[in-house]
């Protein structure tokens, strides 16, 4: 079975067939190889678990992976990339790490390997403008099922939410190397690019949040801010009640969120929105026991360097300057990176009240589907 991974990678995106990704996915999948894990060692109990989930833009995972390489302590992680597509060029990208333990898991429901099929887009799922009445008449196969704003499924836009749901239940509750792990997990996506101390930042983080805010439940070390000054704001935090368009990026948390997160899985799935950060806000506003409340850096430690993506389409997608100036900006706060304290501070805004779906997920086969990720743990 590994023989056949190393053959595949050795081959073109091009040259593989679906039955071949499929044998190299669930070969990958059952063995759960760590890559560097005889120069590393085992997994400690307060080592930090980041988790990458990756689609296909090798050049912003390029950055990425040389972001972590050049930042502290990232020896005694433990790197999980979390793909759904199967991509050699990316794997052998991947393999050829050599700073810390490594790990790759593969989405096994993706469009790649059912191109015309659920959770793909089958030939006989209803077109996403159809009126219903048309689509009853149709009998195309999702016509009792359109969003809340009268739209039928598109695939390319609901794989995001069911990736990210089955890597963050494969990864708390899958995974033998961590489904007992007690420590942080920190999720980032290919798109991310991290400050050298991010590493030293979430341990300062970890440590006010146990000293001064043991309701916080989430770490974050992301932010939106349009105006970045490390020389002010380096060894500053803030609390804030989580809002999914400002705290979705590094988020960082453990198995005692997760279990809450989980308990309110039906409400997570049957939610008419195909993001998964969206539905999280739903589930923190309406759900959870304890509402999710998150301490950010408010000098951010990752960035979002990415272009093109689900929601943002440019003329010129292989364009750099997102990258150059999270590079000058990097480069411009070292003199200020590893502070050795963080003062932090309440926010006083509030969120409003629980948030409307924005549609796209309302298809049964979808929420079905994510139920069944919920349900379905492969202990073995």
């Amino acid at each position: 079975m590994c023989q056949t991974i190393v053959n595949l990678n050795m081959t073109s995106r091009e040259g593989l067939n679906l039955s071949d990704i499929k044998l190299a996915i669930d070969s990958a999948n059952a063995e759960e190889k760590i890559w560097n894990y005889a120069q590393f060692g085992p997994l400690e109990e307060n080592d930090i678990v980041i988790v990458v989930q990756v689609h296909t833009r090798l050049l912003y995972l390029r950055h990425l992976i040389s972001s972590l390489q050049k930042s502290k302590h990232i020896e005694k992680v433990l790197l999980i990339f979390s793909h759904d597509v199967y991509y050699p060029e990316i794997n052998s990208v991947i393999q050829a790490i050599d700073f810390c333990k490594v790990l790759q898991i593969f989405y096994p429901f993706s469009i790649q390997l059912h191109p015309s099929s659920f959770p793909g887009q089958d030939p006989y799922d209803c077109p996403r403008d159809m009126k219903k009445e048309k689509a009853v008449n149709m009998k195309c196969n999702n016509a009792n099922f359109p969003d809340l704003y009268g739209h039928y499924r598109e695939a390319k836009f609901t794989q995001t939410k069911h990736h990210w749901w089955w890597k963050i239940n494969h990864v708390f509750d899958g995974l033998r190397v961590t489904r007992n792990h007690t420590g942080l997990f920190l999720f980032l996506e290919e798109d991310h690019y991290v400050v050298e101390d991010f590493l030293h930042s979430l341990a300062l983080l970890e440590k006010v949040q146990r000293r001064e805010c043991k309701h916080c439940n989430v770490l974050s070390l992301g932010t939106y801010v349009k105006v970045v000054n490390y020389a002010a704001d380096s060894g500053r935090a803030e609390i804030w009640q989580w809002i999914s368009s400002k705290h979705n990026m590094g988020m960082a948390f453990n198995s005692a969120t997760w279990k809450d997160i989980k308990s309110c899985a039906e409400k997570f799935c049957f939610f008419d929105d195909y993001n998964w950060d969206w539905s999280l806000q739903y589930i923190s506003a309406s759900c959870l026991q304890h509402k999710l409340i998150v301490m950010l850096v408010k000098a951010p430690r990752v960035y979002h360097i990415g272009e093109c993506g689900v929601h943002h389409k440019k003329k010129d997608c292989a364009s750099n300057s997102e990258i150059n100036k999270v590079l000058r900006l990097s480069k411009a706060a070292v003199s200020h990176l590893y502070p050795t304290r963080l003062l932090a501070t309440h926010s006083t805004k509030r969120m409003g009240k629980i948030p409307k779906g924005n549609g796209g997920w309302g298809d049964i086969r979808d929420r079905q589907l994510c139920m069944w990720h919920a349900n379905i743990t492969d202990i073995r």
